[in-house]
C-alpha cells in the first residue's frame, strides 16, 4: 500500500479519461480486452485460491508472480504509457516478447514445481536458471521503471554480492558467483522473486485487497467523503476536522498514505482552501491526516503485514496492538488540527455539502459493518485473517449488488453497461492493485536476499551491538537515523523490511521484547512517507493545493509530531505494544497526554509577549517529556496535571478573547 503510493496521480492522468473507448487506437483497444481478460483470470484464480488454498503459497507465487507482469505490461499499454518514448510499434513488439516469456515462466515453473523445489534443489538445470533468470530481469525492469531507487540499490547489492572481495574492512566477504546470485534471487524460493513477500502480497494481503476493491467500487469511500462534509456544514470551525474524520474513515480500509491523500484530499483541500484556510496549511492538514493509511487497523500498511511474518503470529495479533498506537497519532493530529483552524476561525466561511441519499448511508453502513466483521471475525471466532477478509468480502459485496440493483431500477435511465460496471471495476481495482504490490514485493525480495546471502544485516547489527554499550538511548537513535536515511529514497515497505532486519536482532539480543522493536521499524517505515525531501503523501496534497512543496511537507511534520511521540514511547512506554488489554489503555493514556502537551507547546499562543509565550510553551514541553519517558508511571501520570491547567488556561483565555472582541 505505501510502496504504491503514486498509483492514484497516475491513474488521474491517464488518457483513458481523456479519451472514449471506441476513438483509442486499435491496438491499445486490444491491450484493454487482454487486461479485462487477464484481470478476470487473475481474480477467479486468487478466489480459488482463498476458497480452497491449494497448492500452497509458493506454488501461488511462482505461477501468478509472471502473470501479474503480464497484467502490469497491459495496463501500461492501454494507458498509452508503456515506454511512451519509443515508437508505439517498437512498444507493441517489447509488450509481446515481455509478456510471451512471462507466460513460458508461468507454465514452466508450474510444471517443474516439485521437480525445482525437491529433486533438483541445489543443483538446478540450465533452464531453470535461465527461466527463474528471466523472470527476475523482468521484474528488475519494472523497479526500474516504477521504483528506480529501488532498481539502483538492487543492482548495488548485486554487484556487492559478486564482487564483495574488493570491499575493504568489516564489509568484506570472498564474493559470490553469478550462477548463485541467480538462483538466489529466484529458483531457491526461500528469497528472490517466488519468496514468501510476494506470496503474502498475492495471499494475506491480496485477500484485504479483495474487501477494499468491492467498497471503492460500490462508491462506499465516495459516500464516507459525503458523510464528513455533513460536519464542516454544521460549523466551518469543524471543516478541518471533517478532513481529519474523513481521511480515518478511509485510512481504515485503504493502508496506504497517498492513495488516502488522493482520495479524501481532492474534496477536503479544496473545501478548506474555498472556506478561507491557507493553502499551505490545508494540503498539511490533509498530509498528516492521510499518513495514518498506514496506521489506522483493521487494513494497516504493507508492513504491518509483513510484520506479523517477521514475527511468525497472525496479523491478528498485530491489528489487535495496533489500535493504541493509530489513536494516539490521530488524538495528535486532531489536536494540532484544532489548534491550527483557531487561528483562521474568522476566515473560514460556509462549505456546502452534497445531500446524503439513502444509498450513502446503506455504503456508510456497510463500511461498519465491514470494519466490525473483519475484527469480530478474526477476534471473537479466530478465523485466519485470509479467510475472514474472503467471507467479509462475499457477504459485503453481495449486499453492495442488492442496493446497486436497487438504486439502478429507480433510476430514471439505466443500461446493462451501468449495470455491471461495478463488478468491472472491482476486478480491475482489485487486479491493478495487488499485481503492482506484487510485483514491489517481488522486487523487496530481491534486495532483501541479495543483503541476506551477503551477511549485510549482520555486519550492521554489530555495530548497534558496539552502540548498545553505551546505553539502549544511543541504540536507538542510531537506529532512527538509519531508517529516516532509508526512508528518504525508499518507500514504508522496504524500509520497513531492511531497518527491522538490521535492528531487530541486536536489540532483541540486548533485552529488548521483538513487539517493541519491530513496532519501532513500523513507525519509522511510516514515518519514511513524509521523510524529507521525498514524500509522495505531501507531494499529492501540495499539488492538489497548488501549495509549495516543502512548505506543505514541513508544515505536515509539526502536525504529526504524534508519530516522533510513538518512536519513543513504544520504548519508554512499551506496555503500548505488548499485549492487547488494560495495560496497553494506561500507556496509550500517557502517551496521549504527552502528544496533547507537545501539540500545545508548538501551536499555541499562551501570552502576548513572545519571551512569556516561548517560556511557556518550553515548561509544557518539559512536563510532556517527563510524561513520555519518566520510568515510574506515577510520577508520568501526576505530570499530566499541569498539562491539563495548561490546556484549561489556554481555552479560557481564547474564549475571554472572544468574548471581548464580540463585545
Amino acid at each position: 500500500m505505501g510502496g504504491a503510493a503514486a498509483r492514484p496521480l497516475r491513474l488521474s492522468k491517464g488518457a483513458l479519461g481523456k479519451m472514449t473507448e471506441d476513438r483509442l487506437p486499435l491496438p491499445r483497444r486490444a491491450a484493454g480486452w487482454l487486461y479485462t481478460l487477464s484481470a478476470l483470470f487473475f481474480f477467479v484464480y486468487l478466489f480459488a485460491y482463498y476458497w480452497t488454498s491449494a497448492g500452497g503459497p509458493t506454488l501461488l507465487a511462482i505461477t501468478l508472480v509472471p502473470v501479474t507482469f503480464i497484467l502490469y505490461a497491459l495496463n501500461e499499454l492501454r494507458r498509452g504509457e508503456f515506454y511512451p518514448r519509443l515508437p508505439a510499434a517498437a512498444g507493441y513488439v517489447l509488450a509481446a516478447l515481455y509478456i510471451a516469456v512471462s507466460v513460458a515462466v508461468a507454465v514452466y515453473m508450474h510444471i517443474e514445481y516439485f521437480e525445482i523445489g525437491t529433486v533438483r534443489a541445489g543443483i538446478w538445470s540450465a533452464t531453470d536458471l535461465a527461466m527463474g533468470g528471466a523472470m527476475a530481469l523482468l521484474v528488475m525492469e519494472y523497479a526500474r521503471r516504477r521504483y528506480f531507487a529501488l532498481f539502483v540499490l538492487n543492482i548495488l547489492l548485486i554487484v556487492y554480492a559478486v564482487y564483495g572481495r574488493h570491499v575493504p574492512g568489516m564489509f568484506f566477504h570472498p564474493g559470490l558467483t553469478w550462477e548463485r546470485i541467480v538462483s538466489a534471487m529466484s529458483v531457491e524460493m526461500s528469497t528472490g522473486i517466488f519468496s514468501n513477500l510476494p506470496a503474502l502480497a498475492l495471499t494475506l494481503i491480496g485477500s484485504f485487497i479483495l474487501v477494499l476493491s468491492a467498497l471503492r467500487a460500490f462508491g462506499c469511500v465516495d459516500s464516507i467523503l459525503r458523510g464528513s462534509t455533513q460536519i464542516a456544514v454544521r460549523s466551518p470551525h469543524a471543516l478541518p476536522q471533517s478532513a481529519v474524520l474523513g481521511s480515518m474513515g478511509v485510512a481504515a480500509v485503504s493502508g496506504s498514505s497517498a492513495a488516502n491523500a488522493i482520495t479524501t484530499g481532492s474534496a477536503t483541500i479544496p473545501a478548506m482552501i474555498g472556506a478561507g484556510m491557507p493553502r499551505v496549511t490545508a494540503a498539511a492538514i490533509e498530509a498528516a491526516s492521510s499518513l495514518g493509511g498506514q496506521l489506522l487497523p483493521p487494513i494497516m500498511g504493507i508492513a504491518a503485514f509483513l510484520m506479523a511474518e517477521f514475527l511468525g503470529r497472525s496479523y491478528f495479533d498485530v491489528v489487535a496492538r495496533g489500535y493504541a498506537p493509530a489513536l494516539v497519532y490521530f488524538a495528535g493530529v486532531s489536536v494540532s488540527v484544532y489548534l491550527l483552524s483557531s487561528r483562521f476561525k474568522g476566515r473560514l466561511g460556509a462549505v456546502a455539502a452534497e445531500r446524503m441519499q439513502w444509498i450513502d448511508w446503506t455504503n456508510i453502513g456497510i463500511f461498519a459493518t465491514v470494519i466490525g466483521g473483519l475484527i469480530g471475525l478474526m477476534a471473537v471466532l479466530h478465523l485466519a485473517p485470509m479467510f475472514a477478509a474472503l467471507y467479509v468480502f462475499i457477504a459485503v459485496t453481495a449486499v453492495l449488488v442488492a442496493a446497486h440493483l436497487v438504486a439502478s431500477v429507480q433510476a430514471p435511465r439505466w443500461s446493462w453497461r451501468a449495470l455491471f460496471a461495478p463488478l468491472a471495476r472491482l476486478i480491475d481495482s482489485f487486479a491493478d492493485m495487488t499485481s503492482d504490490l506484487t510485483l514491489l514485493l517481488a522486487t523487496l525480495s530481491i534486495m532483501t536476499g541479495a543483503l541476506v546471502i551477503t551477511g549485510v544485516p549482520t555486519k550492521i547489527g554489530a555495530i548497534l551491538i558496539e552502540t548498545a554499550g553505551v546505553n539502549l538511548a544511543a541504540m536507538v537513535a542510531v537506529a532512527f537515523f538509519f531508517g529516516a536515511l532509508l526512508g528518504t529514497g525508499l518507500p514504508p515497505a522496504p524500509t520497513y523490511i531492511i531497518t527491522a532486519l538490521v535492528i531487530a536482532p541486536p536489540m532483541i539480543r540486548v533485552g529488548v521484547d521483538p513487539w517493541v522493536v519491530h513496532f519501532f521499524a513500523f513507525f519509522l517505515a511510516v514515518w519514511g512517507e513524509l521523510t524529507p525531501p521525498t514524500s509522495v503523501v505531501a507531494a499529492v496534497t501540495a499539488k492538489i493545493a497548488d501549495a509549495p512543496f516543502m512548505r506543505v511537507l514541513f508544515h505536515a511534520i509539526t502536525i504529526c509530531i504524534s508519530l516522533f511521540i510513538l518512536m519513543v514511547g513504544v520504548f519508554t512506554r512499551p506496555e503500548l505494544v505488548l499485549e492487547p488489554g488494560v495495560a496497553q489503555l494506561g500507556a496509550m493514556l500517557l502517551l496521549m497526554a504527552s502528544t496533547i502537551g507537545v501539540s500545545f507547546s508548538i501551536q499555541a499562543q499562551f501570552a502576548e509577549g513572545r519571551a512569556l509565550d516561548v517560556a511557556l510553551r518550553i515548561t509544557l514541553a518539559a512536563f510532556a517529556m517527563v510524561v513520555l519517558v519518566h520510568p515510574d508511571q506515577q510520577v508520568a501520570a501526576m505530570a499530566c496535571v499541569p498539562i491539563g491547567l495548561f490546556v484549561l488556561y489556554w481555552v479560557l483565555r481564547r474564549r475571554n478573547a472572544l468574548v471581548r472582541a464580540v463585545a
